[in-house]
């Protein structure tokens, strides 16, 4: 194996961990503290929207489990592209309630819009190299 594909190996371990992480951590946040959550959900959708934040968290652990482990790596990484796509509405709904809010809140809720299309990339890349 060549240094550059022990350093690609090694870059795609570090991503599996990071958003191993993120999406597990996002998840078990649904289920502890749901209200922020429960907020952002698009109001076009119909049904409560904690229904959609119970969803939402169980979606992303069970796409952490399959980043993972090694076996289903690269399912996860499609299913992580996939739901990181699904909840991008909920990031312009924050945009949009957040316009009127104090500054770091903006930039919180404008950041996470360009910040998804990273997470997404980091996503395929997983899919691409397991």
């Amino acid at each position: 194996m060549s240094g550059r594909q022990r350093s690609c190996r090694t870059g795609a371990r570090r991503t599996s961990l990071f958003l191993t992480t993120l999406l597990g951590t996002a998840g078990i946040m649904h289920a502890v503290r749901p209200e922020p959550f429960d907020s952002i959900v698009p109001r076009a959708l119909p049904g409560l929207p904690r229904a959609y934040t119970y969803a939402s968290g169980i979606a992303e652990v069970a796409t952490s489990a399959l980043i993972a482990v090694p076996s289903t790596r690269r399912l996860g990484g499609l299913a992580a592209a996939a739901l990181l796509v699904a909840v991008f509405p909920a990031n312009v709904q924050m945009a949009i309630d957040w316009r009127g809010a104090p500054p770091k809140k903006q930039a919180i809720a404008f950041g996470r819009l360009p910040l998804q299309g990273v997470l997404v990339t980091q996503a395929l890349h997983i899919a691409r190299r397991g």
